[in-house]
């Protein structure tokens, strides 16, 4: 005899939400805390692989709560930023503009997949579409709100001019953030296909 399914209940889902917050800070972290490229100012990292995960697959609400736990763990000094450092500093520092652009980041790529995500679950969108959409959205979201917030902050906290500060800041860093926004893209498409029903809203 097969026991009836149990309904899920609105504490049990905000467990799961507050679980997958957690686990999600904790991978930005993770990525965060590895030996960087220094190129300037602001190391080259990998960061934004996880700010990026957090927004296609969390969604725009839970993708900025993780983003803003982990940011939370760094101004209350765990050593969970780039080169293992953290505190306040850091957000007054070269890279306190784009760390405050990962939780824009994570919005805008959350906002911009939520469709791409359904429709991938429901099998009305191929993979290769998918790829290129979510690099789209990773292009649109994880690009622009980034570089808009932490290239100015980092200029004005360098006293660099702006040629300087948009080569070492910014172009520098593109060709790296394409092949994360790719990589993304793949990863994302393989765990909505491999995990649907944890992606069914209805």
């Amino acid at each position: 005899m097969n026991a009836e399914p149990v309904p899920s209940t609105h504490s049990d889902s905000a467990a799961r939400s507050l679980v997958r917050v957690a686990v999600f800070a904790a991978l930005i972290a993770a990525l965060s805390i590895l030996p960087g490229v220094p190129v300037g100012p602001v190391p080259i990292t990998l960061q934004t692989l996880g700010v990026l995960l957090a927004g296609y697959l969390l969604g725009p609400k839970l993708g900025v709560a993780a983003v803003g736990l982990y940011l939370l763990l760094i101004a209350i000094g765990l050593p969970v930023g780039s080169g293992m450092r953290g505190g306040l500093g850091l957000f007054v520092g070269p890279t306190g503009g784009f760390l405050i652009g990962f939780v824009l980041s994570a919005l805008v790529v959350g906002l911009l997949s939520r469709r791409i995500v359904d429709r991938l679950v429901d099998r009305r969108i191929g993979r290769g579409r998918a790829v290129a959409e979510f690099v789209l959205a990773g292009l649109i979201g994880g690009l622009v709100p980034v570089y808009a917030v932490g290239l100015p902050v980092m200029k004005v906290v360098t006293g660099l001019p702006w040629d300087t500060a948009v080569v070492s800041g910014m172009a520098l860093f593109i060709p790296g953030d394409l092949i994360k926004i790719v990589l993304a893209s793949l990863i994302t498409v393989g765990v909505v296909r491999a995990l649907p029903q944890a992606f069914d809203r209805r």
